[in-house]
């Protein structure tokens, strides 16, 4: 397998852990009284600044040598 396979293969599965819960599920978890984000069920978070996935990026080839 090559690598950028291998790395958009990690991008899926980290994609399908930080979706959010239903709204639904909020009414189920937390009763029909609370008003709480849907993202407070989800277990996985990500933010593009906090915290980074640590893939490795795609190798480049040199400028110098043409």
């Amino acid at each position: 397998m090559t690598h950028s396979y291998t790395k958009k293969i990690h991008l899926g599965v980290e994609t399908r852990h930080t979706q959010w819960a239903p709204f639904w599920a909020v009414v189920r978890r937390f009763g029909p009284g609370k008003k709480v984000h849907p993202s407070q069920i989800t277990k996985h978070r990500r933010h593009w600044r906090r915290t980074k996935l640590k893939i490795k990026p795609r190798r480049a080839h040199k400028q110098h040598l043409g």
